[in-house]
């Protein structure tokens, strides 16, 4: 049987041979830091021979960095020393928007190979880990709302308006659209719906669901992809913010998720006695989600502006609720389609939002639920109706609460949160805490038209 080092070096070999196949000069090595911002370097084809196996240095100050790019004070990650941001070579796809460009999603590590205690994919992997061990894997999708717009003297316009779910709109975004839907299926991603949203030049676009890795690896491949593809091929930009402008709708990234066994072969969601209602097996895990809600939204919807969408009555979750169908609920069970209600069994959480690194949002609500079977946690009566409109009683039955009201609120909680900080780690955790305070900080003193114009691109 080859030894590690030499499958390592055939794996590189084989792909470095793709590579030039795919006439690829130039490769990105991508990661996504801790405050949501996909960043990497990028090297080329002449110098990929060691960089596939042993990756390119980094400096631990790199995710002390906050989205408006200020370096943060965090013990330990001073700009000295270095990490290694190191490919997962089955990540490898060449960039269709652009001309000899490929790239790979990264681990980060330290010298030795292993996580350096700050790298978001590891801390997913943790977490899928913790899955296994409990018998359960979780697949996930996340439905992402973005907006199209145009450059301006005065600043960025809404590009391609037209009635919601309108054939009209679909027009009007369609030289678009097709691209981005062309781009992500040649990257291997699965497009199930595009469509028009409400707000004026407002997309989204859904793929298929995937084993949690994947799927945030695919959530990080559809964000680059629709940027690219709006920016470089018809000089738009692409948005992703919670809320790029403070009159028009916000934007959610929604996370579908589903329970399955440990060979993936059953959806263990839904009651095999009735495909409609919830396992007790899910119904603990959905529980811990809803018990874990305020401290998770911090890394689910966990930019200053974030909070901004978290209205009341604005289909976006903003409190800790659920329900069947209950589009206002923070976690929706959605119905199953007929002749695969098992398969399609999915809850979806709706206090989520494109400013999320992915893997920190995934795994963390992975570990909130884990929790929640843990400890038996039960679900409380579903919302029938808008949260809003329930009276007291109503609403106890529900548990209905509040969410968190602001960015700063949400990190307290989260700072308190055992389940969550320990499995976050202790330098990660620092890192989110400190940055997203100092994001907090920066936002508070320039105002949020000012950060809406700084981040507006950001995600």
């Amino acid at each position: 049987m080859p030894e590690p080092a030499d499958r390592d070096r055939a794996r590189s070999a084989e792909l470095l041979d793709r590579i030039e196949a795919d006439g690829v000069r130039l490769l990105r090595f991508l990661y996504c830091d801790p405050s949501g911002v996909i960043r990497g370097k990028q090297a080329h084809v002449a110098r990929l021979g060691g960089a596939l196996r042993s990756g390119l240095g980094l400096t631990r100050a790199q995710n002390a960095i906050n989205v408006f790019d200020d370096l943060v004070p965090v013990a330990d990650m001073e700009p000295v020393g270095e990490i290694r941001i190191v490919p997962d070579l089955s990540t490898y796809v060449r960039l269709p928007w652009l001309d000899g460009v490929g790239s790979v999603l990264c681990d980060q590590v330290g010298h030795e190979g292993r996580d350096w205690g700050c790298c978001p994919r590891a801390f997913l992997q943790r977490a899928v880990g913790a899955a296994g061990e409990a018998g359960l894997r979780v697949r996930a999708a996340f439905e992402n709302e973005f907006y199209l717009a145009e450059r301006t003297p005065d600043g960025p316009r809404p590009w391609a308006d037209g009635p919601v779910y309108s054939s009209a709109g679909l027009d009007r975004a369609a030289p678009v659209m097709n691209d981005i839907v062309d781009a992500l299926g040649e990257q291997g991603l699965v497009v199930e719906q595009a469509i028009n949203e409400y707000g004026p030049g407002q997309q989204e676009i859904s793929i298929r669901y995937d084993d949690a890795l994947a799927a945030a690896d695919n959530q990080l491949r559809l964000r680059d992809t629709v940027r690219g593809v709006a920016e470089c091929r018809h000089g738009l930009l692409a948005s992703f913010a919670p809320r790029p402008w403070p009159d028009a709708i916000g934007s959610g990234a929604h996370v579908h998720f589903s329970l399955w066994d440990a060979d993936g072969s059953t959806n263990l969601l839904s009651d095999p006695a009735d495909p409609f209602a919830v396992s007790t097996q899910g119904r603990a895990f959905l529980a811990g989600v809803l018990d874990h809600l305020p401290a998770l939204v911090a890394l689910t919807c966990p930019s200053y502006l974030s909070y901004d969408r978290l209205r009341p009555s604005a289909w976006a979750g903003s409190t800790v609720s659920w329900g069947y169908d209950n589009r206002e609920a923070a976690l929706r069970v959605a119905s199953p389609f007929r002749g695969r209600e098992r398969e399609s069994a999915n809850a979806e959480l709706k206090a989520c939002d494109g400013s999320s690194n992915p893997y920190l949002a995934l795994g963390a609500l992975i570990l909130a639920g884990l929790d929640g079977v843990a400890r038996g946690l039960d679900l409380p009566e579903p919302a029938a109706l808008d949260p809003a409109s329930l009276s007291p009683e109503q609403a106890r039955r529900c548990g209905i609460r509040p969410l968190p009201a602001d960015q700063w609120d949400a990190l307290r909680e989260l700072e308190v949160d055992p389940v969550l900080m320990d499995g976050l780690g202790d330098l990660l955790g620092r890192c989110i805490l400190a940055t997203r305070r100092a994001e907090y900080e920066h936002s508070v003193q320039t105002g949020d038209d000012a950060v809406r114009a700084a981040t507006f691109t950001t995600f």
